[in-house]
């Protein structure tokens, strides 16, 4: 039996917190109806129900992650993403040749 893991809730969660916004503050920023806001981002914290990409989009933008960060699988993965997400295209490339380069020797 496969057990299934949905790490979109638990990302969505950390974000907002992190940014020390409320539920119904964050729906509201992404277009969400006002009266249901709340209700409907603790329905995607819980798990309960799953955004679609272009609500996770929007959700990416308002909190400062990139959208890769919500299906990050481990907390050290979606970090390293948020990093590598605020880096210029010459600082990851750099990077990406230094890690080729590492797994070459």
């Amino acid at each position: 039996m496969e057990i299934s893991f949905n790490p979109i809730p638990n990302r969505i969660k950390s974000a907002r917190v992190k940014k020390n916004i409320s539920q119904k503050e964050l729906g509201i920023r992404i277009g969400l109806d006002e009266n249901s806001a709340s209700s409907r981002m603790n329905h995607y914290e819980k798990g309960r129900h799953s955004p679609d990409v272009l609500t996770l989009k929007r959700m990416a933008g308002e909190l400062g992650v990139p959208l890769a960060y919500f299906f990050c699988e481990s907390d050290l993965s979606a970090e390293l993403n948020c990093l590598i997400n605020e880096m210029s295209e010459e600082e990851k490339t750099k990077l990406l040749n230094q890690l080729q380069n590492k797994n070459k020797t």
